[in-house]
């Protein structure tokens, strides 16, 4: 049977969700965060794309290594010198990552499973976007700003913009660019969502906005503020996603979606 040492907690959650998990040899501790289950299995731990050296991996044995952005090029030019088979992904779009469950439903034969999950998401996606656009009619939906990284400020990634876009939003900028406070304020956008790398649902809402100087815009003086629990957003992963999409379509229709328990709001003050 095939031994999968998984370095990002996408590549788990995919594979997880492809009925494969059993081919994991071992995986890191925030694939363990993403999918708590795995602690049944007591699978050695390993470090993440940009850290793991070739000794963990020399102790695990796999027979493949499957990585995904953000990577630490000498970190992985390091395991394919060691000889170490390495897919590795570096997804962009929702297309991209369609494609990569594919990739990765063909490397454990999982071909059925990975069309199915694919064409899912899809009808997911169009369903949220027609909803939406009968609820609002001829009236544009709402200008969103999503925040990937607070320190340089750091727009959400492209597939992130594309399931606003989704749930009938519009992405404020370029995504994955870095941009400035008085940027922000200059576009005024209609919502303001949180996921930072790392910090879960922890973004610290209140003191964001008065630290920028922030309390005159239209999202923060009526109180549509967000912080989206940033594995949601920021694993390019299918299931991921999915719980995604559901906390955005919140935050820009509160009058119709129901919020998910996680998807935190700026306080009344």
């Amino acid at each position: 049977m095939m031994r999968i040492a998984s370095l990002q907690p996408s590549i788990t959650v995919t594979l997880a969700a492809l009925g494969a998990v059993n081919k994991l040899c071992a995986h890191t501790r925030y694939c363990a965060e993403a999918l708590p289950e795995l602690a049944t299995l007591g699978l050695p731990l390993l470090q993440d794309s940009w850290t793991t050296n070739t000794d963990e991996l020399t102790a695990v044995k796999p027979d493949l290594v499957i990585a995904s952005v953000p990577y630490r090029i000498e970190s992985l030019a390091a395991i394919l010198k060691a000889g170490f088979p390495v897919l590795a992904l570096a997804p962009k779009t929702l297309e991209d990552i369609f494609a990569d469950t594919r990739l990765m439903g063909a490397q454990v034969d999982r071909h059925d499973a990975a069309e199915c999950l694919v064409a899912g998401f899809r009808v997911l996606l169009q369903s949220s976007n027609e909803s939406a656009a009968a609820a609002l009619g001829e009236a544009p939906g709402p200008r969103v700003y999503c925040e990937e990284w607070g320190k340089p400020l750091i727009r959400s990634q492209g597939w992130v913009a594309e399931l606003i876009e989704a749930a009938h939003g519009k992405f404020v900028g370029a995504p994955g660019a870095q941009t400035t406070t008085q940027e922000v304020e200059d576009s005024d956008p209609d919502v303001l969502l949180f996921a930072w790398c790392g910090a879960g649902d922890r973004v610290p809402l209140e003191r964001v906005i008065e630290q920028r100087g922030w309390q005159g815009l239209r999202a923060v003086q009526e109180r549509r503020v967000y912080c989206i629990p940033d594995e949601y957003l920021n694993t390019p992963a299918i299931p991921s996603l999915t719980k995604g999409l559901a906390c955005i379509s919140a935050t820009l229709h509160p009058d119709r979606v129901v919020r998910p328990e996680r998807l935190i709001q700026l306080a009344v003050r």
